[in-house]
């Protein structure tokens, strides 16, 4: 029987505002690794059942992960909690999302889409990326002092979306602002409108493919929606609109947040921060994404009745699969709860475990990790935090939305 407070709900939007509950999360492992959480109405939003089953321990969420047999995205799609409005024809409307798409729909389109995020093309970005964050970095020392997440974490997955792309550099913060309101719906202080932010990304994207079927260049773009001339097919109007919020929102916001919780994390931990500036360790880039683990659970639909963890999964019940928790395993991770830049081996599950849903853009986030941290022990080594961050009230995004920082 576990201690945990009565009527806990890791995906309340209220707990994540004040902090991921690894605390609570260590307790599940210890004593209840697969346990029913029964939720109230408001949180059901959009879904036909009471609750799910929290999934805490790293082997069950990587074996889950990798079983499309027994368990489905497309059922309920990977969104945990919804809006308390949310209807369920709105997450019907998730399905046309690749992430939320099974088997062999789900191969067939990934293939298409792996044509812009293979190592040679995200390689090829290496020199521009470098190029626009000496620029980031020039912009935010002017100032003297900023918000880190607004200046630096979010410029270089945004103009790196806009470089895969092809999106001029002018309409990035387009990007910023609609996938903002795509996934603050929870937090009252964006006034978000998701449905209408989505429309406005697919308008913009539907427009650029046209403009490439006509004027095709060498980006992304063009490769995903010319004509079947390779055998591996194009994207459909439809499902290019849907990879580029998916692109939007999933290559912005998770990556800002990655490297916003890999610098408090030096901040917090300053012989890390001195070991980094001093010996550049690989490692780092894993690490930093593991601490941070910016999407905290995605969820899956039984198939099939199926054990996991000794318990029965019955067909139909969702599965809340917590990358956090996972993250901080303690059979997987020796003392998961030090930042330790040079953890090695280091098996997290932040980009969604492994199987047929692992991030199809984990590469370029790791380049995007590299580089800006470079830059940053390169030429702001003495930044410091002036403030107190402010974290994002949301259910599934481990989200930082302000970092007071003193630039130089």
């Amino acid at each position: 029987m576990t201690a945990l407070p009565a009527g806990f709900d890791p995906t309340d939007p209220d707990l994540g505002e004040q902090r991921v509950p690894l605390q609570e999360f260590m307790e599940l492992r210890k004593t209840a690794p697969v346990w029913w959480v029964e939720q109230r109405p408001e949180a059901r939003a959009g879904f036909l059942d009471t609750g799910f089953w929290a999934i805490s321990k790293h082997e069950d969420i990587a074996a889950i992960s990798k079983n499309s047999k027994d368990f489905s995205t497309n059922e309920n799609g990977v969104i945990i909690r919804f809006a308390a409005d949310m209807t369920r024809e709105q997450v019907e409307m998730q399905r046309l999302m690749l992430i939320h798409h099974d088997p062999p729909d789900h191969t067939k389109l990934r293939q298409i889409i792996s044509r812009g995020f293979t190592p040679r093309a995200i390689g090829a970005l290496h020199d521009t990326l470098v190029e626009r964050a000496d620029t980031i970095i020039d912009e935010a020392l002017a100032k003297s002092e900023g918000d880190f997440v607004y200046d630096v974490a979010a410029e270089l997955p945004l103009q790196a979306i806009a470089e895969l792309l092809g999106v001029p550099q002018e309409d990035r913060r387009k990007l910023f602002d609609w996938s903002n309101q795509m996934l603050a719906y929870d937090d009252p202080e964006y006034d978000a409108n998701p449905e209408a932010a989505a429309a406005e990304i697919l308008g913009y994207a539907m427009g650029l493919a046209a403009e490439r079927k006509l004027d095709p260049k060498d980006d992304i773009i063009s490769k995903l929606v010319s004509a079947d001339v390779d055998g591996h097919g194009s994207l459909s109007d439809d499902e290019f609109g849907f990879f580029v919020i998916l692109l939007a929102v999933a290559g912005n916001e998770t990556t800002r947040n990655a490297i916003t919780h890999g610098m408090k994390a030096f901040f917090d931990n300053p012989d890390q921060w001195e070991l980094w500036k001093r010996e550049r360790p690989a490692t780092m880039v894993d690490e930093v994404i593991r601490w941070a683990t910016p999407v905290t659970v995605f969820q899956r639909t039984a198939l099939n009745d199926v054990e996991v963890g000794g318990v029965t999964v019955r067909k139909g019940q969702r599965v809340g699969l917590f990358y956090a928790s996972g993250n901080h395993d303690e059979d997987v991770f020796e003392h998961p709860d030090r930042f330790d830049i040079t953890r090695d081996p280091n098996p997290h599950l932040a980009f969604g475990g492994h199987g047929a849903h692992y991030c199809i853009g984990a590469n370029l986030a790791r380049l995007e990790v590299q580089i800006i941290f470079d830059k940053i022990a390169d030429r702001m080594p003495d930044i410091q935090p002036t403030g107190k961050p402010r974290r994002l009230r949301h259910a599934w995004i481990n989200g930082i939305k302000e970092l007071p920082v003193r630039y130089a």
